[in-house]
């Protein structure tokens, strides 16, 4: 018995707000991170530090245009060709982004490998300001230090609110963030190794800015991917088990016809489907017991949107099941 058969996607009123919050921080994290790219760009010289992090923060803009998906694909009904709707938008794109970001990664690291073997000095010259001379590396720490304030308070801002609306783009969104102001942390000490006469901590800097970009790319390549292979919902930082599923498990257990049951579910986007395999103790008003079931397991979170009660004879190997269940 499917209590929504159709799947349309119901989100509670006092969410609603902190959908539209998350789609001005991911308004500003693009115009700020458009003006950083700009910025970078002017002052960057030859410093592959500097390079690298311009990469890093044009690259960075994917996950904001995820989420900015992802949230409109939220008033997306299912139609006859998607049945189940539209909320895995923000999984394929994340995947295609992840993708990107992992190889640039591997490029820019494999690129300050190389310039730290050949031991490559890059030098910062002078440029012409108001009349006079500059050196380039004041005003390249200059941008650095503006190209770390926007994403450090940005990704303060988005982590409540992924956290409440359990949504681990934006979660990443975040983490992007403040792989953001690290980097450019980092490439402010480069810049300044330089400066006295250690040259290879700009392509050290670099370095360690090519590596919090594969991180970027392998959470997001990890996530798009167990999502899209039906794992079981976590926390948004993927360290925990969702605690929604003890708590559907406590529920179905509490029901006094349910000899036995197990359950099994997937997150699509930021909600839950799933079913549970039951066995009856007797079919008197069973479909009114399936049915009165499933509300009570709808009511346990906002995010359990589609919900099966499938009842069978036996959960044993042979019984009529037809399916494995992933937990009990």
């Amino acid at each position: 018995m499917s209590v929504q058969p159709r799947g349309e996607i119901h989100i509670p009123g006092d969410m609603r707000h902190l959908i539209d919050e998350a789609w001005r921080h991911e308004i500003w994290s693009i115009a700020a991170v458009l003006s950083i790219v700009v910025v970078i760009g002017v002052t960057m010289g030859s410093s592959q530090s500097m390079k690298t992090l311009w990469l890093e923060d044009l690259l960075s803009i994917v996950p904001s245009i995820a989420v900015l998906i992802g949230i409109k694909s939220r008033d997306w009904q299912p139609d006859e060709d998607f049945n189940y709707g539209y909320r895995r938008t923000v999984q394929v794109g994340f995947l295609a982004g992840s993708v990107a970001l992992f190889g640039f990664g591997l490029y820019m690291l494999g690129d300050a490998a190389y310039k730290l073997i050949i031991a490559e000095h890059p030098t910062i010259p002078t440029v012409e300001l108001f009349g006079g001379r500059v050196w380039l590396g004041w005003l390249m720490i200059a941008a650095l230090f503006y190209s770390a304030i926007p994403p450090f308070f940005l990704g303060r801002l988005k982590e409540p609110v992924a956290e409440k609306l359990h949504d681990k783009s934006i979660h990443i969104s975040a983490m992007v963030n403040k792989g953001d102001w690290l980097s450019g942390l980092a490439a402010i000490i480069g810049i300044l190794g330089i400066a006295f006469g250690y040259w290879w901590a700009d392509s050290a800097a670099a370095a360690f800015i090519s590596v919090e970009i594969l991180r970027d790319g392998w959470d997001g390549l990890k996530n798009s991917a167990f999502q899209l292979l039906d794992m079981r919902p976590t926390d948004v930082s993927e360290k925990e088990l969702d605690p929604v599923i003890e708590k559907v498990e406590h529920e179905i257990a509490g029901l006094g016809w349910v000899l036995d049951s197990s359950i099994r579910l997937r997150e699509s986007g930021d909600v839950i489907m799933g079913e549970a395999f039951v066995v009856p103790d007797n079919e008197d008003h069973l479909l009114e017991k399936l049915g009165d079931a499933g509300e009570r397991v709808k009511s346990l979170d906002w995010r359990i949107q589609d919900f099966n009660f499938i009842p069978v004879s036996s959960l044993q190997p042979g019984g009529n099941n037809g399916a494995a269940p992933q937990h009990h």
